[in-house]
């Protein structure tokens, strides 16, 4: 099978068909292109989402990727990444494998078949010069057999005619000889023209042209095994990162399968817990029995005036802030002391840990540092070893002065983790069953008011701390009379009072209770006539006037 034999008369539409070739080729080499241009995109995108849902850092959210959920989410974004990059090598390797190789080949492709075309089209121009030739000779040769054939006529006719001269008889066959021998002449050359072109032909038709062909026949099927390479590439590329897209998979099912939905739930237990313990039973109040008591406020046996109840804050619905209650964001105190005990304990472990940190690295430098003193002593060469003992002192200072706050928080650590009341404790305490000394713990629930604190958060108010008078309430209780005492209290702890209807108490303190705990971990106390606010019944132990406790029958 030969272009050259079998189509020996296809010059023209082997041109077209091989320049057909080229186009195929380059129209695959724009889809190749097309595609590298959609991988990329698609990389950025993915790239782009996976950082659009990336935790923005130092931030409320960063806090929320502790979570196996979340940490498992984050792992996703990260292997999403990967997955786009994979994307990539997919578009470069393509666009290297493919798209720069075949582009050179095309081009390299192009100058063959114009050379090959070129010397097709000079054998066909020699073949038709030599054919223009033969014809050439063809027809002077047949001109000049006709013309001998006149001047043999004319010879003949003058011979015969009687009138004529013998000169002119002998003029007319010279020339009929002269006409002769220039057909036998034109007759040899066309002779050996006619053999020139024969030879001319069959060397075109069997040799040339089927030589030309046949390097066009090659050309054509090298474009074809090249442009089928370049497919099987195109499908090798997407398969080479077929493994590592794998993984990535692998890696996003491993993380799924890593999600602890019992994990996430204790740790919003250590996130959240306050360490206080739910509120007692309500006691019951008896408002059948008159409630007598004597005004005074010098003595643990003070009643409540005339026995009439008022709802302080105009009957407002549990869950909801109290109107003059003002939550303020900003950091709290150093020492944490507007958190709950047990979250209290946890900023104070993680203040520790944090410094220590610290200490190590300083540590680190100055180890360094004094190393490279002693080099620098014994080969003085190297450098000056009273350079670095500025630095040197300064780590020290920084050093100490870390110390003195690890010291600081430890002191605070301590204190919580030496004063947090046990669980029986507490729960004796907030129950009402706490009877030291003949006294009992006062723990109700009161459905019409929320802590004034602002339900224990981290978001705690950076004012200072603020004492509350009576005064500040006018707005609310004109028409209240100052409550009488119904006891007194000792505080436990210090209680940094900072938000507005609370109160700063001492450790050790003694103060007056004018208010018990109405189920909401909070108890109203009186320091003077002008100090009065609430502290969280927890931080207090409450000593109560039996009779003043027997004549309280309101809930």
């Amino acid at each position: 099978m030969s272009w050259g034999t079998e189509l020996w008369d296809q010059f023209d539409n082997l041109e077209k068909h091989t320049q057909w070739g080229i186009d195929v080729l380059e129209k695959y080499i724009k889809f190749v292109k097309e595609r590298t241009e959609i991988e990329l995109s698609y990389a950025k995108q993915l790239r782009n989402l996976s950082k659009k849902y990336q935790p923005k850092k130092n931030s409320k959210e960063e806090e929320e990727y502790r979570y196996t959920s979340t940490r498992a989410f984050l792992a996703t974004l990260n292997e999403m990444n990967d997955y786009a990059g994979q994307h990539e090598v997919i578009s470069e390797n393509m666009t290297s494998l493919i798209i720069g190789e075949l582009t050179r080949y095309v081009q390299e492709l192009k100058q063959e078949r114009k050379s090959h075309f070129h010397d097709g089209r000079k054998a066909q121009q020699h073949i038709e010069t030599c054919w223009k030739q033969l014809e050439a000779s063809k027809r002077r040769f047949e001109r000049d057999c006709k013309e001998a054939d006149r001047a043999q006529q004319y010879f003949e006719k003058m011979d015969a005619d009687i009138n004529v001269t013998k000169a002119d008889v002998e003029k007319a066959r010279q020339q009929a000889q002269l006409r002769h021998q220039m057909a036998e002449d034109s007759k040899a050359e066309y002779s050996s023209t006619l053999q020139k072109f024969n030879s001319e032909q069959h060397d075109h038709y069997y040799t040339h042209i089927p030589n030309i062909f046949q390097k066009i026949q090659e050309m054509e099927e090298r474009r074809i095994v090249r442009i089928g390479e370049s497919m099987k590439t195109f499908a090798d590329v997407d398969r080479q990162v077929i493994p590592i897209i794998g993984k990535c998979l692998d890696e996003i099912t491993k993380a799924a399968e890593s999600v602890d939905h019992k994990n996430d739930s204790q740790m919003v237990i250590e996130a959240f817990k306050s360490g206080f313990e739910p509120p007692g039973d309500v006691d019951f109040e008896d408002f059948t029995q008159p409630m007598k008591r004597t005004v005074s406020e010098s003595s643990l046996s003070n009643s409540r005036g005339d026995g009439k109840y008022e709802p302080k804050f105009g009957g407002k619905s549990k869950g909801k802030l109290w109107p003059f209650i003002k939550k303020n964001k900003g950091a709290g105190p150093e020492d944490f002391s507007n958190l709950p005990p047990e979250q209290r304990r946890k900023k104070l472990q993680q203040k520790v840990d944090e410094l220590n940190k610290d200490i190590q690295k300083e540590m680190d430098q100055r180890d360094a540092l004094t190393k490279m003193k002693d080099v620098y002593i014994k080969n003085p060469q190297m450098g000056d070893a009273a350079s670095v003992d500025h630095r040197l002192s300064e780590l020290e200072q920084n050093i100490e002065k870390l110390r003195l706050e690890v010291q600081k928080f430890e002191g605070w650590l301590a204190e919580v983790e030496g004063r947090l009341p046990s669980r029986t404790e507490q729960a004796r305490r907030q129950s009402g069953l706490y009877e030291a000394q003949n006294t009992s713990a006062v723990n109700s629930c009161a459905q019409d008011r929320e802590s004034p604190d602002g339900s224990y958060t981290e978001e705690q108010s950076q004012e200072t701390e603020m004492k509350v008078p009576a005064t500040d309430f006018d707005d609310e209780f004109d028409d209240e009379e100052p409550l009488p005492t119904i006891g007194t209290c000792k505080a436990l702890y210090t209680f940094e009072g900072q938000n507005e209807g609370t109160i700063s108490v001492a450790e050790g303190e003694m103060l007056y209770v004018i208010e018990e705990d109405k189920g909401d971990g909070w108890t109203r106390i009186r320091r003077n006539e002008d100090e009065e606010g609430y502290v969280p019944t927890s931080y207090v132990e409450v000593y109560l006037d039996k009779n003043a406790k027997g004549a309280m029958t309101y809930i």
